[in-house]
């Protein structure tokens, strides 16, 4: 018995590690993804001259604040440093905040909800995103309004349902989802009427065209814009992964355990929610990621939301920044990122489920 509860303690010690490893990996993945996706490009820059260019920028800002620093020479033109710090470099980063949003907000969902099939969308965030963006296209705004449009509507959007869904009598969970399916066919109705209303020359397809999802265009502000909402809400998520395991065995259990189970679902809930209308309004929709990605993480480290959570950010920024590399270079034309994700996690997610369907 002795020797039994000792190789139970050691393996359970190795398994332990072997995540922590694999974390690990993964965010050397995602390093070495993102230094490669610097170098892609139609327009070449090496990786000699984006060391050189951002080295040249820092120490500009040293001198700037009167601490010491060194001069760099110049030997790259204008262009190069414009395209890099103005669109490459964003459009990179926000690949990256996008896909760990997204990929975060799924695994919450789908801890919260204890439901496989819980998506970001599942109580109406991006449908509101829609509906904001396409009245802000039809109203004429800016490309800064019509983010904030998007936001501010998802955000209501979810507010709405979440309102609904503690007047419904029963399972507060399955009231919610209930709530959040009824009112996004609500509001994509709203999405339908105004794209009926929309100038067909103009308008219609620039909401079409938000709707399909895509990062082209990105600049250094947009990812200021959202980088922040995005933090706030990932960092309790990431604060409290462990307690999401607590919300998958039940409200009871969890009260025998000293947690409040209705107020911990309830910061799950808001935080996977800011992130996920921060990552639609600036993204447009974007569909799969949150949740083909949380299942392919549980695959390698399990369901233990200490490593699922990390694992599972790590895993949505390099999926999601691949697809986006595949997105700008593989034809003339620029594919919207979110016809791709679909392409891909709609048969990816095909084949977990005809594999080993009993572990979604």
């Amino acid at each position: 018995m002795r020797m039994n509860r000792g190789d139970g303690n050691l393996n359970l010690k190795k398994n332990k590690i072997s995540y922590s490893n694999i974390i690990i990996i993964l965010f050397v993945v995602l390093i070495l993804c993102i230094i490669g996706s610097i170098v892609l490009g139609r327009y070449p820059i090496g990786l000699e001259d984006t060391f050189s260019i951002l080295l040249h920028r820092f120490m500009g800002w040293l001198e700037s604040i009167g601490l010491p620093y060194m001069r760099v020479e110049i030997f790259w033109n204008k262009t190069q440093e414009a395209l890099l710090l103005n669109h490459r470099l964003p459009r990179i980063l926000l690949a990256c905040l996008v896909g760990c949003c997204l990929s975060a907000a799924g695994a919450s969902y789908q801890g919260v909800f204890q439901n496989p099939m819980a998506a970001p969308d599942i109580l109406g965030a991006s449908s509101g995103a829609a509906f904001g963006a396409a009245l802000a296209i039809l109203l004429d705004l800016n490309d800064t309004m019509i983010m904030v449009f998007a936001f501010a509507s998802s955000m209501i959007t979810v507010c709405l349902v979440i309102y609904v869904g503690n007047q419904a009598k029963g399972k507060r969970v399955l009231g919610l989802i209930l709530a959040g399916i009824m009112i996004s066919s609500l509001v994509s109705s709203g999405t339908s009427f105004i794209k009926l209303v929309a100038d067909p020359n103009d308008q219609l397809p620039a909401i079409t065209y938000w709707l399909m999802g895509s990062l082209n265009g990105t600049t250094p502000e947009d990812v200021l814009f959202v980088m922040w909402p995005m933090l706030i809400g990932l960092l309790p998520l990431f604060l409290l992964r462990w307690r999401v395991n607590i919300l998958t065995l039940g409200d009871e259990e969890a009260k025998t355990m000293g947690v409040n189970a209705k107020r911990l679902r309830t910061i799950v809930i808001l935080c996977a929610t800011l992130i996920t209308a921060a990552s639609v309004s600036i993204s447009g929709m974007i569909g799969w990621v949150g949740l083909v990605i949380p299942h392919l993480t549980r695959r390698v480290v399990g369901n233990n939301y200490k490593y699922l959570m990390p694992a599972s950010m790590l895993f949505g920024a390099i999926f999601l920044l691949l697809v986006d590399d595949i997105s700008r270079n593989l034809l003339a034309t620029e594919i919207p990122i979110g016809i791709l994700t679909s392409m891909i996690g709609a048969p990816f997610f095909i084949y977990l489920m005809s594999k080993d369907g009993d572990q979604l």
